[in-house]
């Protein structure tokens, strides 16, 4: 059970987890506002603000460097994967989620031509970030770390 202990204590997983939760609370929050209605698979889904997958990463990479300091390799791969993470959000998964919208339309002309009702398709339209959301989300990571550095043992 001392493996149970040390992972429960462990400041960087429990600042990460952390911050995933607390954007995608944020999320829903905002989505609930937005739509008049609450959707619980906003607290599990992809896209939306703020970026839950930049704040889990920026807020591990500020602990590092908060606890071991920005000479560390723990800081430097820490960094360097947030870098990674949040480009990809802003990048590769927008652009995806672009592509979904484009085919659930294209699908949907088709149906309209050649009167046939075409396979369902259940794309994700919303899975990557705008570039606000995604700062959003380091923001939001960011200070959680801050924050969690004070709380949490050292």
């Amino acid at each position: 059970m001392d493996w149970l202990a040390a992972l429960i204590t462990n400041p960087y997983l429990v600042v990460g987890v952390g911050s995933w939760a607390l954007a995608q609370v944020v999320k829903s929050i905002i989505d609930t506002a937005i739509n008049r209605k609450f959707d619980p698979m906003c607290l599990l889904g992809d896209g939306g603000m703020p970026s839950a997958h930049s704040a889990t990463v920026c807020s591990i990479a500020m602990m590092a460097a908060l606890r071991i300091g920005t000479g560390s390799f723990e800081f430097a791969l820490a960094a360097i994967f947030a870098v990674v993470v949040c480009r990809d959000a802003v990048g590769v998964r927008q652009e995806t989620g672009k592509q979904a919208v484009l085919l659930v339309e294209i699908t949907e002309m088709l149906e309209d031509l050649t009167k046939e009702e075409l396979p369902e398709m259940r794309l994700k339209k919303f899975v990557g970030h705008t570039f606000p959301q995604v700062v959003t989300g380091i923001l939001l990571g960011v200070g959680n770390a801050l924050l969690m550095n004070l709380i949490l043992p050292l």
